[in-house]
Order: C-alpha cells, then sequence, then structure tokens
C-alpha cells in the first residue's frame, strides 16, 4: 500500500501531522500515532480509540492497492463483540465499491445468522436500491428448499410486499420444466384461507395467459360467486360449481346426447331401459303396452351419453333418465317391425319398447320417434325421446 498525503493521527493533538512515508501495508497504532506494518491488512488490537474525552476523534484513512487486501480489519471474539462500529446522523457504516459490491457480509453461523442484519425500530430493516438493476437480489443454491429472497410476517403482516408505479408488483420467473411441478409464482396456504388472491379496483383481479398452453388450469372443485363470462374456450377438468348465472356470448356445446334429470329407482336398471313411474315417487322398467306412466330411458347406453343431468334431492342410488335428445333404446319388434320415424311407447316386455301402432291408445303414452328400424325380436335402436 502507498500512503502520499500527509496522514492526520488519531490520539495525537490536533496540530500533529507528519508526512508519510511509502510502506507496503500500513495500521495506525493509536498509542504511538506511528505507522505499523503489518502483511496484508492493518490490525490494531487492544486499545481503544479515544472517544472525545482523551483526545479528538479525527479522521483514520488507509489505503491499499493490492489485490483482496484489506484496508481496515476488525476482529471481536467475545460473546457479542462487535469487530467494526460506525455511528453517524445520517449514515452509521458506509460501503463504496467501483466494480463490486459496495458492502459484503459472510456469515458461517448454522444458527440463523446472517451475512447481512438490517434493524430498524421505526422504518425498513434494510432498503436496497438501484437506478438500473435490482434494488435487491438474493441468490441460493440450496436444494432443500433455501430461498433467493424470504420475507416472513410474524404478528400479522405480509411476509413479501411487491410495488411498482408502471410495471409488475410482483415478478417470478422460472426455467424449470413443466413436469417438475415448478411455477413461476407458488402461492400455498397451510391453514384454510386461500393459496392465491387476485384484487383489482376497476381491472381483472387474476389475468392468465399463455403462448402454447392453456392459459388456465383448474383441478379440482370450482366456486364461482358472481358472474362468470365466458368468451373463449373454458375447460375444467373437475366439477364446477356456480352460485349465481352463467353468461355465454356464443352456443353451448355439450358432448353428450341428451337431457337427463336423476330419479330414484326400485332397482337398478341398465342404461337403455324403458322406465315408467310407480307408487311411492320412485320408476321401475316398465311392463304394460301403451303406459301413459312412462318416464322415459335409462341414459348412457352405447355411443350417447348425458349431455345435462338434472338432480333435486334425490336418494343415493339414483339413475338418470332422458326427458329429451337422442338415446340408445331397448326394443322388442315381435308386436311389430319398427321403421325409422316410428312412434314408440311400452310394450309387455319388460323395460322394452314397441310400435305404437293403436293410434287410440297411444295418446299419452308415446316417449319417443325411432331414428333405425328393427326388423324382429329384441334389440336395441337409436331413439330421439320425447313424451306426447
Amino acid at each position: 500500500m502507498r500512503t502520499d498525503a500527509t496522514v492526520p493521527v488519531v490520539g495525537a493533538p490536533a496540530s500533529a501531522t507528519q508526512p508519510a512515508a511509502p510502506v507496503t501495508h500500513m495500521c495506525i497504532d493509536v498509542s504511538s500515532a506511528s505507522p505499523c506494518p503489518l502483511p496484508r491488512c492493518g490490525r490494531h488490537s487492544g486499545d481503544r480509540l479515544p472517544d472525545g474525552a482523551g483526545g479528538a476523534m479525527g479522521t483514520l484513512e488507509n489505503t491499499t492497492n493490492g489485490p483482496e487486501e484489506t484496508a481496515i480489519h476488525g476482529v471481536g471474539q467475545g460473546e457479542g463483540a462487535i469487530a467494526v462500529f460506525g455511528q453517524g446522523a445520517a449514515v452509521g457504516v458506509r460501503g463504496d465499491g467501483a466494480t463490486w459490491h459496495g458492502v459484503a457480509g459472510l456469515s458461517t453461523s448454522s444458527t440463523g445468522g446472517a451475512g447481512v442484519f438490517g434493524h430498524n425500530a421505526n422504518g425498513p430493516g434494510v432498503i436496497g436500491e438501484s437506478p438500473v438493476w435490482m434494488g435487491v437480489y438474493g441468490k441460493t443454491d440450496s436444494t432443500t428448499g433455501g430461498a433467493g429472497v424470504m420475507g416472513e410476517g410474524v404478528t400479522g403482516g405480509p411476509g413479501v410486499i411487491g410495488k411498482s408505479q408502471k410495471w409488475h408488483g410482483v415478478y417470478g420467473e422460472t426455467f424449470a420444466a413443466g413436469a417438475t411441478g415448478a411455477a413461476a409464482v407458488w402461492g400455498e396456504n397451510k391453514a384454510d384461507g386461500s393459496g392465491v388472491v387476485g384484487h383489482s379496483q376497476s381491472g381483472a383481479g387474476i389475468y392468465a395467459k399463455s403462448e402454447q398452453g392453456p392459459a388456465a388450469v383448474l383441478d379440482g372443485r370450482v366456486e364461482v360467486i358472481g358472474e362468470l363470462q365466458a368468451r373463449g374456450r373454458v375447460e375444467v377438468l373437475g366439477d364446477l360449481k356456480v352460485h349465481r348465472k352463467i353468461e355465454v356470448v356464443e352456443d353451448i356445446l355439450l358432448q353428450g346426447g341428451d337431457v337427463a334429470e336423476l330419479f330414484d329407482v326400485t332397482a337398478a336398471a341398465e342404461p337403455g331401459t324403458l322406465m315408467s313411474a310407480v307408487d311411492g315417487g320412485r320408476i321401475a322398467p316398465s311392463d304394460t303396452g301403451y303406459d301413459r306412466r312412462v318416464v322415459g330411458v335409462v341414459a348412457g347406453a352405447g355411443q350417447f351419453r348425458p349431455g345435462m343431468i338434472l338432480t333435486a334431492g334425490c336418494e343415493e342410488g339414483a339413475q338418470p333418465i332422458a326427458m329429451i335428445g337422442r338415446v340408445i333404446c331397448k326394443v322388442d319388434a315381435s308386436y311389430g317391425p319398427i321403421e325409422v320415424g316410428d312412434l314408440l311407447t311400452t310394450s309387455p316386455t319388460p323395460g322394452h319398447a314397441m310400435k305404437a301402432a293403436d293410434q287410440q291408445r297411444a295418446f299419452g303414452a308415446v316417449f319417443g320417434k325411432a331414428l333405425a328400424g328393427h326388423a324382429d325380436g329384441p334389440g336395441m335402436i337409436a331413439v330421439m325421446v320425447g313424451l306426447r
């Protein structure tokens, strides 16, 4: 290290100055007011700098030019000892770095000690500010859940607050593949509250967008309290529960072939079985020709599945009965061949339909129209259900 200027000496009279001779490493011995050469850094132990009673607090300046040299080195070995202490009306300790960190803190503590610790009784404990990059930057190489930056609110405040005047308040980014389950932003609630909450005064509370995959995937039960507007494709992999109305700008396309309603049954019946009402508010396979108690067909046979199922107060084991739409129905052509377009009614064969040949008896007992023909005996055909 080299010093070319006059060095004010701490502990000497205020007028005492002396030219500093060029040295390689230098420190100031406050007891003798003279430089003391030490390897790699200046070091002093034992004496304390005067606090104003025994001498004026002056300026201590130590300049190093060598790589990895330390201008000021303090060692505190006792429990609770402070190696370097700075106190000022504005800034207690300031560090300026021309090419690297202004202040670097290093801790080898395994009990929660921090490399840098900030505390303020009335304001922020730590403030980071940058005109061109990150105000605060945290990095970790942990593979056991350690975070680059962690915030914790102990008595009710938020763990982390992000605020921006012109961009995102909080921004998350990840390069992990989707198969790992990693997310750019992850919210988890260990109690019974929400994992993520989005709120806006006038815009969207939550906005999701994807360049290739789905913008949002809802895996599980979904509750919508309020108004739901679907202006594009909505794909729900679980249940969707809406407390109020759903407004769709364009068509609603249902994959199933009929509208069904759940009914309590006397006994479980196969899909495609023609059912009639019985006493007690239940239904059973029809077994009488031209039965005006006919209700509909058990939905779900063949390629047709219910597009919509209506239900209200049914018991466990209730079955969906197609009330309108296309279904596969059991028929028996033993009472006459069935052709496309024939009206169908109940038959003496349990759960099977037949052609409604007797128009006088058919009134009120017709449940649908044949969409396919059947020449002889029992079978199953497509039927357009509609009670008449």
